[in-house]
């Protein structure tokens, strides 16, 4: 746990200094008085809107646990885990969201390795349903074609060799006779029947189905923050400024998980800037004034709920920690 903490509190100062460029970017007193005129009305709305992206990406979580052979796990324990997890994205690369897998190990006994495809086939879902969300606006872009195409070049390729079974068992029995990875090599059995399962075609479209339904949520939620600051009105929708804040949301959203950085820190909210500058406005205070209120109603409400989650039901995700992190599962 106190490791855990010194990561997040690493992670939280990092995103103090990301706010602190951004307010350079702009200028303080013009930026203070834009989020002082937003519509702060919206801002009940702009929140639901983000969690019901998290209540639909729940069920799909649920859902996959139940195709890795989880079926009596109650929905409550099965939300704690989920909601925990969002505090992991504070972590490089999101690898702290292999938390989740550990967690259900402490709460039902699930094999690490049999879990953490789970959250891959998440991320993975997600990407897809992210790709396509930006492909609603790819047109308004052009220089981000090569980075959209090359996304889901690669995320097929992946998709495809989970699905070649005889591919994939094959480099399985040349990786089990490397000595650094032989004693590996169950655990990696493991993850790979998980992943076998849940990427099947019609659990991976199920899965890209619902996460387009639910990333679609944070866009209109976008939406609303470009209208709440003045440009455009919210009902009826401006399609024109809808489709844009889709677009922008995509790529930056997209971009935060290729860098790796915890919680796309600094290349997501740069992204989320950069387009607005070239796409929507050409003032650099309501585009920064943009960016802090969509991170804040998405990133760091998740991290939030997350970190309340964790407080609350620490001690069940983490008795017999020092034990059970001598074991892969």
């Amino acid at each position: 746990m106190s490791h855990l903490r010194n990561r997040l509190i690493v992670s939280f100062l990092f995103g103090f200094l990301v706010l602190v460029v951004l307010a350079l970017i702009a200028d303080i007193s013009r930026l203070s008085q834009v989020l002082a005129d937003f519509t702060w009305a919206y801002l009940p709305a702009i929140l639901a809107l983000t969690a019901y992206n998290y209540i639909l990406r729940f069920f799909k979580w649920h859902y996959y646990l139940g195709q890795i052979g989880v079926k009596n796990m109650r929905l409550r324990d099965s939300a704690i885990v989920f909601v925990a997890g969002f505090t992991m994205a504070m972590t490089p690369g999101k690898l702290g969201e292999l938390f989740k897998a550990y967690a259900l190990k402490q709460m039902h006994g699930v094999a690490i390795s049999s879990a953490a495809p789970v959250v891959m086939a998440e991320r993975l879902t997600d990407g897809f349903a992210t790709v396509i969300l930006a492909l609603i606006g790819v047109t308004l872009y052009r220089p981000a074609w090569p980075f959209v195409i090359a996304l889901v070049a690669l995320m097929i390729g992946g998709v495809i060799v989970v699905q070649v079974r005889p591919l994939s068992l094959r480099l399985l029995d040349w990786a089990g006779r490397l000595p650094f990875v032989r004693r590996f090599i169950a655990p990696l059995r493991n993850f790979y029947e998980s992943s076998y399962q849940l990427l099947k075609w019609r659990n991976l479209a199920l899965g890209i189905a619902i996460g387009v339904l639910s990333w679609s949520g944070e866009s209109i939620a976008f939406y609303l923050v470009l209208s709440g600051l003045g440009l455009g009105p919210a009902f009826p929708p401006d399609l024109t400024l809808v489709q844009k804040g889709v677009f922008i949301l995509a790529i930056a959203t997209l971009t935060g998980a290729v860098t790796a950085l915890p919680g796309g820190l600094g290349a997501a909210d740069l992204s989320i800037t950069g387009l607005m500058l070239a796409l929507v406005v050409p003032s650099q205070d309501i585009a920064v004034a943009a960016t802090l209120i969509i991170r804040f109603c998405t990133l760091w409400f998740g991290v939030s709920l997350g970190i309340l989650t964790l407080l609350i039901y620490r001690r069940r995700f983490f008795q017999s920690a020092v034990a059970d992190s001598q074991s892969l599962g």
